[in-house]
C-alpha cells in the first residue's frame, strides 16, 4: 500500500498536527492537499481528557474548520466499546467534565458512589481522593477500562505524565491492569473510527508521532503506518524500537508532494 492507495488519513492530534496551542507548520496544506485530491481525514485522538466539541473550537482557532464528525476521541470510542460490553451499567469515571460530559451526551450513567464498572481517562483534575476511589473500585474487582495507554501527553515545553502513569498508580495499589484499553493502538478506537467512515483498514493510514501507539495501531490493524518527527519520537528511539513504521517524514507537510 502506498501513498496514493490511502482513501482515509487518520491523524493523530497532539505531536501530529499541533503541539500544545502551536499549529506545526505546513499541517493545514497537509489537509489542503489532502481535500484537493479527493481522499478525507480523521482526527483521532488518545486524549481523553477533552472531547470533540472542545478539539473543533481548538483547530477553529488554528485555522482549520471542521465538524465534529471529523474528530474522534478514545472518550467517544469508549463510550461505544461500554454500551456494547456493559449495555445499562452504572460507570465510576475518572476523568475531566469533558469526558463525563461525553457519558452523558452517550446515555451512559455516571455514578461515582455506586458503580457497576470503572473507567478511567486522562484526568487533569486529578487528586488523591479521586485516586483512592478509583482504587477502591478496581481493588473490589469492578470490570476495568482505560480509554488509552499513553504514558506521557507533548507540550510545548515537553511531557506531561499521562493516562499510562495512572495505571501505573492504580495498579501499584491494587495489582490490576485494565480489563481492557479502547485507544490507540488497541482496536476499540479503530472500530470506532471504521464504523463511522464505512472504510476498511486497508484504505485507511494511521499518521502519528508516537511508535507505541500511533505506529503500532496501523501495523496491527493493517494499514499503512507514518510516522512524523514532530512530536515524542526521536531518532534515539526509532532506531531502538522494534516497532518500525511504513513510512517516516519529519511532519506533515513532507507528505504534500507526494500525495
Amino acid at each position: 500500500m502506498t501513498l496514493k492507495d490511502v482513501k482515509l488519513f487518520l491523524l493523530d492530534m497532539d505531536g501530529t498536527f499541533y503541539l500544545g496551542d502551536r499549529l506545526i507548520e505546513g499541517s493545514l496544506d497537509f489537509i489542503e492537499k489532502v481535500k484537493a485530491t479527493g481522499r478525507d481525514f480523521l482526527f483521532l485522538t488518545n486524549n481523553s481528557s477533552h472531547n470533540a466539541d472542545f478539539y473543533v473550537q481548538r483547530l477553529r482557532r488554528m485555522g482549520l474548520e471542521v465538524d465534529r464528525s471529523k474528530v474522534m476521541t478514545s472518550g467517544e470510542a469508549t463510550c461505544e466499546k461500554l454500551r456494547e460490553l456493559y449495555p445499562g451499567k452504572r460507570a465510576f469515571v475518572l476523568g475531566n467534565e469533558f469526558l463525563l460530559q461525553d457519558f452523558r451526551e452517550a446515555g451512559i450513567e455516571v455514578d461515582q458512589k455506586n458503580p457497576e464498572v470503572v473507567v478511567i481517562g486522562f484526568d487533569t483534575t486529578l487528586d488523591y481522593a479521586k485516586m483512592t476511589a478509583v482504587c477502591d473500585f478496581v481493588r473490589a474487582g469492578l470490570p476495568y477500562i482505560a480509554t488509552h495507554p499513553d504514558f506521557n501527553c507533548p507540550t510545548e515545553t515537553g511531557f506531561i505524565p499521562d493516562i499510562g502513569a495512572i495505571m501505573a498508580f492504580i495498579e501499584a495499589s491494587t495489582g490490576r491492569r485494565p480489563d481492557r484499553i479502547v485507544g490507540k493502538p488497541h482496536t476499540g478506537i479503530v472500530e470506532a473510527a471504521r464504523r463511522r467512515t464505512g472504510l476498511s483498514c486497508n484504505e485507511m493510514a494511521m499518521v502519528g508521532d508516537r511508535l507505541y501507539t500511533d505506529i503500532e495501531t496501523g501495523l496491527r490493524s493493517g494499514m499503512l503506518s507514518i510516522l512524523v518527527m514532530s512530536g515524542e519520537t526521536t531518532e534515539e528511539m526509532l532506531a531502538e524500537s522494534k516497532t518500525v513504521p511504513d513510512l517516516k517524514f519529519d511532519r506533515l507537510a513532507d507528505m504534500v508532494e507526494l500525495l
